[in-house]
């Protein structure tokens, strides 16, 4: 298959991309480069996929250069994981979410659409639709009116315009709610990245809400390995609008304190740690109910977080050159 993969030096997108390839595919990766955090990541991750993946420096929310991207390559299925990430970056640079996010998306779907309509789209959607809410777990069926973030609300909307676009145009997406996912090659924003760094190098660390936040933690490889699923083996049941959406998550979440105290047994070193108030934005609980997904796709989560954390503080410990990253707060 012909597949374009946007966000492709991106956390996800790289796993994603890297895996079509891997599987015989055609792979169009796309990414605009943005330094949220330094590029060097982006570089490295870029350096690290396979040569047969042609690579293209554009911003999937310039429409007119998209499209023509989407002509020429006539994809087969695309996979669209391009956005400006991060909850409490929304708060100060809401335009960039517009932007990337919004228009980003639309953009997409009108590409598809016109030019590439027989394709499937598979897209990132996010936890976060499900706003601020103590019960537990969160159905894909449940309430998602209520962002707690600007952030959320994009995500929400591209959900919206995705169902907008099946019902008009018979486009076929499957939108998956990702619960944040961790691993090799994630990003410096991320608890788990910055935890590391700074418990490798006897940095204090800030546990926001006192530490006590349940997370759903989901290992990449289980995230990707949904998506090819969903790529190779799309299903759309008759007579049903066009457009799914999944939870894609472990189903099992931990305190962010029990998080802490996985890597510390990995790194062999304590954290120093300073508990503070919640910042506006987060959430208290994240928890996937992934039924849906299971039922369909034989989604199992396979990967434990202690393993998965261990593996990723290995990783981490060969590549001095990703210490001391941070996003870059002063961006619109």
């Amino acid at each position: 298959m012909k597949v374009i993969v946007t966000g492709v030096a991106g956390f996800i997108g790289f796993h994603v991309a890297r895996a079509l390839a891997a599987g015989g595919h055609d792979v169009v990766g796309v990414d605009n480069l943005v330094p949220y955090y330094p590029l060097v990541l982006k570089r490295a991750r870029l350096a690290a996929l396979p040569k047969a993946i042609r690579f293209v420096e554009a911003d999937v929310a310039d429409a007119a250069r998209f499209a023509g991207l989407v002509r020429e390559v006539n994809p087969q299925a695309m996979v669209h994981l391009a956005a400006q990430a991060g909850v409490r970056y929304s708060i100060d640079n809401p335009f960039a979410y517009i932007h990337s996010n919004d228009l980003g998306h639309v953009s997409v779907l009108e590409a598809l659409r016109r030019d590439a309509p027989e394709a499937h789209l598979v897209y990132a959607s996010s936890s976060s639709v499900y706003g601020d809410r103590d019960r537990a777990p969160f159905k894909e069926d449940d309430r998602a009116d209520l962002p707690s973030s600007l952030y959320a609300a994009t995500k929400r909307a591209n959900e919206l315009a995705s169902s907008a676009y099946a019902h008009l145009y018979g486009l076929r997406q499957l939108g998956l709610r990702f619960f944040t996912v961790y691993g090799r090659w994630g990003r410096p924003d991320m608890a788990y990245w910055s935890f590391t760094d700074a418990i490798l190098a006897g940095r204090e660390i800030e546990l926001y809400g006192h530490g006590q936040g349940l997370r759903d933690f989901t290992h990449v490889g289980d995230v990707v390995g949904s998506i090819m699923a969903m790529v190779e083996r799309p299903l759309f049941p008759d007579g049903e609008l066009p457009h799914r959406i999944y939870n894609i998550g472990n189903a099992s979440p931990v305190r962010v304190t029990e998080l802490v105290a996985l890597i510390e047994r990995a790194a062999g070193k304590s954290a120093r740690t300073r508990m503070l108030a919640a910042q506006p934005g987060d959430v208290p609980l994240t928890s996937a109910d992934t039924s849906r997904v299971r039922a369909d796709y034989g989604f199992a989560p396979s990967t434990p977080l202690a393993d998965g954390v261990a593996d990723f503080v290995g990783w981490f410990r060969e590549r001095p050159e990703l210490h001391g990253l941070t996003p870059q707060p002063h961006l619109v």
